[in-house]
């Protein structure tokens, strides 16, 4: 059994994957069903490569190479502590020649990476315009939550700096935003292709999208069946339970 040395306020979290863990800072933003759904959605085959950004703890690249071919993935993240846990739980999981954890900004992801670097980007980016949504008191939150260190804007383009011709990308985000965010990937030469629609309960509005892209793509997307989360209050859909690995 690997031994580790847990720094104040952080746990050990098992994933159902592998028998990975990941490690968290109950005091700061840990990941929510948003990372594991997007770690489902993408897709990576043989000898790809694979960056996230804005990658938090490195949840959606651990989960990733557990569910995926890829040759090799990277996380990008800007807050030097998450960065940290991020590298601490590849080691943990012996996942070293694998994974890189590179602490940086997403707005400088093509200057630190350099140009089609990559055949497939992830993201879990901030959700809330700087104005919109609740404010945190936390500043770990408050990045992971808001458009405080970096926009939509800022993401997208990166992301097609970073991708191949014909790489694809993958975004979990808000419903809400979809108008900008089509407009601003297409904008990128982020052609749209498929959106999955995510719904806490078969009868509400849908709190979660599921977004995939090809840069430099034909036009053409496809409206994926809906997902839902909840059976009933407490009772995951058999679909969830297959994400999550139970």
């Amino acid at each position: 059994m690997t031994q580790i040395n847990l720094k104040e306020n952080e746990r050990l979290d098992e994933l159902q994957r592998n028998g990975y863990s990941i490690i968290q800072d109950t005091k700061r933003f840990c990941f929510g069903m948003d990372a594991a759904l997007l770690s489902g959605y993408a897709k990576a085959k043989p000898n790809e490569t694979v960056i996230d950004l804005g990658t938090g703890t490195g949840i959606i690249p651990i989960l990733m190479e557990a569910k995926t071919e890829a040759a090799h993935l990277t996380g990008l993240e800007i807050q030097p502590e998450s960065a940290d846990m991020a590298r601490r739980s590849v080691a943990y999981n012996h996942l070293e020649n694998k994974i890189d954890i590179v602490e940086g900004d997403i707005k400088d992801a093509s200057s630190i990476f350099g140009a089609s670097s990559f055949d497939v980007v992830t993201t879990n980016p901030p959700y809330m315009i700087n104005d919109h949504g609740l404010k945190s008191d936390n500043e770990a939150k408050a990045i992971a939550r808001g458009e405080v260190l970096c926009t939509l804007d800022d993401v997208l383009r990166e992301s097609a700096r970073l991708l191949k011709q014909n790489g694809r990308f993958y975004m979990v985000h808000r419903p809400f935003r979809l108008a900008e965010i089509m407009c601003k990937m297409v904008e990128y030469k982020l052609e749209p292709k498929t959106m999955k629609l995510v719904y806490p309960f078969v009868d509400k509005e849908p709190n979660m999208v599921l977004i995939s892209a090809v840069k430099g793509g034909k036009s053409r997307i496809t409206v994926e069946k809906p997902l839902i989360v909840y059976k009933e209050k407490g009772v995951y859909t058999d679909e969830i339970y297959e994400i999550y690995g139970y």
